[in-house]
């Protein structure tokens, strides 16, 4: 049987060393269009800085390693130019020639390509570049040492919000211009200003809601009408299925132009198989079919379907999307589904924050750790988990990307046992803490209420209780219209609230204000406790925060 494989990085030759592993006597042909066919493309923006300094590093394995060890047919810069179904081939063109390569079973996994934002002379733009390749990576260190002094980055997913840092990193004066209102898309509003600002501390220059409308000598204008002077311009708006060769063949796709596999990565023509960023997989959550352009998931559908391909049984079953990104010393995850996902739809939820510690606040050099999950409000399922910080996130969200993909409750994360020693995490680990954070509102102990919400409920007639105390008001500032109750003085002045209106309470994080939130209430005042207290609000709307002397 011969296999041919269109495309090697992740997917494609994670399918043919496992294709090897399982059948000595299988023909393995994987043909890429690009001189690589199994690199690093994660780790490009980190060569930008020189953090990873040695270019070798990022080509995983040359053709030469993979032909010795594996007995692959390995042939880069080999493009594939048509499929023909019908005959069982695939034409190659290689070095200008072209021929046909016949095939028993072909294997696609042309990833995703970067999108290029339309923008007016784009097209002779010598001085815009994309990060998706060495090749690309080469284009943009030759532009660097040009004497370079600037930067622009177009796009703050996370290529575009790393590109950014290493950029920075390396010297340049960087500007980082999203078309929407918040970095990180995969990340909601109020974690990603937690981001925002340690990447502007940082020194780059941030340009949220604004467009890049026209490119001419290095000058990019915006929509607001400004400009900005960029001796290097990186485009990371994104990516999308790369799959015109699978469309013009008759091969089903969908949303994007991604292609459509059945659960054995078996595409809508006989013989042809998908992986990778090119293909839609099932949302687990949404049943729906969805993009996730991620590597992890890309090595493990290629090592399936090398398996399916030898007659084991394998199943795609989907996936939930769980990513990390740094921008600096902060890091930010998430894993399942965000507020937008939610909303668009149509599942009801209910958000909690909470913020702790990195590991025990006894020990020295722990540091917060911001925490945010979406669940079923009635039965306490969970469909989404964010995380941001300077150290632990990792290791939460992907704790909470194994709850969530294994469709578990907000009930079972107090049961967790957790590792444990002051240097490492906590004895009520954060994971635990959110849980009966979520546990609570889910059983109706507590009823709280989002940031972008206490505002409209305060005009309507809320009165807004601050539990902290004055010393932290002065220090760190206060909530707009808030009246302070220190929570040790709350019993002693229940008199003075007023039991005919909703009473807010909040404090920095969220925990004292739950306190008070259950003295008031068993004293028989309506209450609701602002979700992540002063923190959360503080990230998103630093801007209406007060402080003293009026700055």
């Amino acid at each position: 049987m011969r296999v041919v494989i269109v495309g090697g990085v992740a997917g494609g030759m994670s399918a043919a060393t496992r294709l090897r592993r399982l059948s000595e006597e299988t023909e393995i042909i994987v043909l890429d269009k690009g001189p690589y066919v199994s690199f690093a493309n994660c780790g490009l923006p980190y060569y930008l800085s020189g953090e990873i300094s040695q270019r070798d590093a990022l080509v995983v394995a040359s053709p030469e390693h993979l032909r010795k060890r594996f007995n692959l047919d390995v042939r880069p810069n080999t493009e594939v130019v048509k499929i023909e179904p019908e005959k069982h081939q695939v034409i190659i063109n290689h070095d200008g020639q072209s021929a046909p390569l016949h095939y028993d079973r072909l294997i696609l996994s042309p990833g995703a390509k970067a999108v290029m934002p339309t923008i007016d002379k784009t097209a002779d733009a010598s001085e815009i570049f994309t990060l998706r390749s060495i090749p690309d990576v080469d284009r943009i260190m030759a532009a660097l040492k040009q004497d370079a002094k600037t930067a622009a980055v177009i796009g703050a997913g996370s290529v575009g919000v790393e590109a950014a840092e290493n950029l920075t990193k390396r010297g340049l004066k960087t500007t980082l211009i999203e078309a929407g209102d918040h970095i990180l898309p995969f990340m909601d509003y109020e974690m990603a200003a937690i981001v925002s600002r340690e990447t502007t501390k940082h020194g780059v220059k941030l340009k949220l809601n604004h467009r890049v409308t026209q490119l001419a000598d290095h000058q990019l204008k915006l929509s607001d009408g400004s400009t900005v002077q960029a001796d290097v311009i990186i485009a990371a708006a994104g990516v999308t299925p790369d799959t015109e060769l699978a469309q013009a063949a008759g091969i089903k796709t969908g949303d994007r132009g991604g292609i459509i596999v059945d659960d054995h990565y078996q595409t809508s023509v006989d013989d042809i198989y998908a992986v990778g960023d090119a293909i839609l997989v099932k949302q687990l959550l949404t049943r729906k079919l969805a993009s996730i352009p991620l590597a992890s998931p890309a090595n493990r559908q290629g090592r399936e379907v090398a398996d399916v391909i030898m007659g084991r049984h394998r199943r795609n079953l989907g996936g939930i999307g769980t990513a990390i990104v740094r921008s600096f010393e902060m890091a930010a995850a998430a894993t399942g589904l965000n507020t937008a996902q939610l909303k668009q739809s149509g599942m009801p939820y209910q958000a909690v924050h909470i913020t702790g510690q990195s590991h025990a606040a006894y020990y020295p050099g722990g540091t917060p750790l911001s925490l945010k999950l979406m669940f079923n409000p009635k039965n306490g399922v969970l469909y989404g988990a964010q995380a941001v910080g300077k150290a632990g996130v990792d290791k939460r969200i992907d704790v909470l990307s194994v709850v969530i993909k294994h469709h578990m409750t907000v009930f079972d994360l107090p049961e967790f046992e957790l590792s444990y020693a002051p240097p490492f995490g906590s004895a009520k680990d954060p994971v635990n803490m959110i849980g009966y954070a979520a546990e609570n509102l889910v059983e109706g102990l507590s009823d709280n209420l989002q940031f972008d919400e206490v505002d409209a409920a305060v005009k309507a007639g809320a009165y807004l209780i601050d539990v902290r105390n004055p010393k932290e008001l002065e220090r760190d500032g206060r909530l707009p219209n808030a009246v302070n109750f220190p929570l040790d003085d709350l019993r002693s002045r229940l008199s003075e609230l007023p039991k005919d209106r909703l009473l807010i309470v909040s404090c920095r994080s969220g925990q004292r204000s739950y306190i008070a939130e259950r003295i008031l209430k068993n004293h028989g005042f309506k209450v609701k406790n602002l979700d992540g207290a002063f923190l959360t609000y503080s990230a998103a709307y630093p801007e209406r925060i007060q402080h003293s002397g009026g700055n």
